[in-house]
């Protein structure tokens, strides 16, 4: 097959017979995040280079590695996003929103782009739900982020999962914990991947985050931030887990937990779910307290997490989880002749401006040919209109369950019908409480 008709590779084409299920999910997502005072925020596809650069860190396997970057027409370095924090930040900065009232408080869907092996759950375009929340220094907010995303998961039918928290600190406090790393991985520096190698001299914690199978098992035993905190940071991480505990929400503080972008500091966290295979985190946040101002904004504290949208699907997919039914075309009128079809576009456009799917031929098929069609979308209701319907300006409709019909006029069709859905759905209850 001639690659213009190919999918590139680490990409999905979404159905519709799969679209649903997503917005389903995404308008969760949405919803919930609303309760907790979260509004949607959309940002460009691609932004500077030097926007992820700056933030997610020239020392990271996603800038070294696996950014999508070209020079634009006017020369300029342009790349896809990898993710949407830093693009956030940069759209926050612009249009001054954290120089208001604090704290601000984002939500967004969107599509981001990495090139890496496509593998379960990992693509090279990927979709994520995320929050970012600028202006809150207290654990509170920490806890609130995590709650969020909890409800979220839950909300959507996610099972067996659980939450990892850890505290990499802030930059004074990592200082001693980086000459701590530097000592033990230089002890090994021999056994390290050539990657991990030139990390040991710009960011030692970035080697904790290596999927060399020689690397991270030489890390299991690397010394843990979590025993290099200062008074202050080891007192935000106790307040956050007080917090988690008065909302009931148990978890598992994991040393092991880090970043590989750069911009997190303090509270780091996790949801892991058993049904994934080897890529178990559906999602993963914390706190980055110092990126805004490193984007050129003033000093504000900042929290969030990012979602995978398709790695959450998967996870669903093999809970067998279950989804809302697509909705299906409420009626299909079929026409014969010319003069029908007229009158057939007619009481669909009445019929759907009062909120009915309504669905006529289009294709210029014979009667058993549309009745078939109708069949297969699932058509709840049906009316043929002919000659003698339009003559008498009355016609029959028929509930396609059911085998029963009704006459009904063709003037003031839509209310007529409305009138007939709402009464057959009355029985239908009444039959299921008998």
């Amino acid at each position: 097959m001639a690659e213009i008709n190919r999918a590139i590779k680490g990409t999905n084409d979404m159905l519709p017979a799969d679209s649903h299920k997503f917005q389903f999910v995404e308008g969760k997502m949405l919803e919930i995040a609303s309760l907790y005072g979260f509004r949607e925020i959309r940002v460009p596809v691609f932004e500077h280079t030097e926007v992820f650069q700056r933030s997610v860190g020239d020392t990271t396997d996603v800038v070294q590695k696996e950014m999508y970057t070209f020079d634009d027409k006017g020369g300029r370095s342009i790349t896809l996003r990898p993710e949407l924090t830093a693009g956030v930040v940069r759209s926050v900065i612009e249009h001054g929103l954290v120089n208001g009232a604090l704290p601000v408080k984002v939500c967004y869907v969107g599509g981001c782009y990495r090139y890496e092996k496509p593998q379960a759950g990992r693509l090279r375009e990927f979709h994520q739900f995320g929050v970012e929340c600028f202006g809150a220094t207290s654990p509170a907010a920490d806890a609130e982020v995590i709650s969020l995303a909890l409800q979220v998961l839950q909300t959507v039918g996610i099972k067996n999962i659980s939450l990892e928290i850890n505290s990499i600190g802030c930059p004074e406090c990592r200082k001693n914990y980086t000459a701590a790393l530097s000592e033990y991985f230089a002890s090994h520096v021999d056994t390290l991947c050539e990657t991990c190698r030139d990390r040991l001299s710009r960011n030692p914690m970035r080697i904790l985050d290596c999927k060399s199978p020689i690397c991270s098992k030489i890390a299991k035993n690397a010394p843990k931030v979590i025993d290099f905190l200062c008074d202050e940071c080891q007192e935000h991480f106790d307040g956050v887990k007080a917090h988690l505990d008065a909302a009931g929400i148990k978890y598992t503080v994991n040393p092991q937990i880090v970043r590989g972008l750069d911009y997190y500091t303090k509270t780091v966290f996790e949801f892991v779910s058993g049904d994934i295979g080897a890529q178990s985190t559906v999602c993963g946040g914390g706190r980055y307290d110092g990126l805004v101002s490193q984007m050129g904004g003033p000093a504000v504290s900042a929290l969030g997490f990012g979602m995978g949208i398709e790695r959450l699907m998967l996870a669903l997919e093999n809970q067998n989880a279950e989804f809302p039914e697509v909705k299906k075309c409420d009626i299909y009128i079929a026409p014969m002749g010319e003069t029908a079809a007229i009158k057939a576009t007619e009481l669909c456009t009445a019929l759907r401006r009062d909120g009915f799917e309504a669905q006529c031929d289009v294709c210029g098929r014979g009667l058993k040919a549309q009745m078939k069609y109708a069949d297969k979308i699932g058509a709840l209701y049906s009316v043929v209109l002919g000659d003698n319907e339009l003559a008498e300006n009355k016609c029959n409709i028929k509930n396609m369950k059911t085998g029963e019909t009704q006459e009904i006029r063709l003037d003031n069709f839509s209310e007529q019908f409305m009138k007939i859905k709402l009464d057959d759905a009355l029985s239908s209850l009444e039959d299921t409480i008998i």
